[in-house]
């Protein structure tokens, strides 16, 4: 229950795909534009949530913190797998 809290919370998942989408590190500025421009306050929130989890880490870079998936987050994406592809024959049925 507490996984489906944390992924039911406004922008975790859209977080968890922008970060998975190139697999390279990206900062919070960069994120926060791939987000749709989401509020800064909104997006520390659930990068504080992800990281506390477990799913997402920073790594220092010279400017400022970049952001990826740690091996469980990857994890997490690879379980979603099934979702994606059941979402994706929902879709082409509307």
């Amino acid at each position: 229950m507490a996984a489906l809290d944390l992924l039911g919370r406004r922008w975790t998942l859209r977080v968890i795909w922008e970060l998975h989408r190139d697999g390279a590190p990206v900062g919070f500025r960069d994120l926060q534009r791939r987000c749709d421009d989401m509020s800064s306050s909104v997006l520390s929130t659930r990068l504080t949530e992800l990281r506390e989890a477990g799913i997402a880490a920073s790594t220092p870079t010279a400017a400022q913190p970049a952001w990826h998936l740690t091996a469980l987050g990857d994890d997490l994406v690879t379980a979603m797998g099934p979702l994606l592809d059941w979402s994706r024959a929902w879709a082409a049925r509307r």
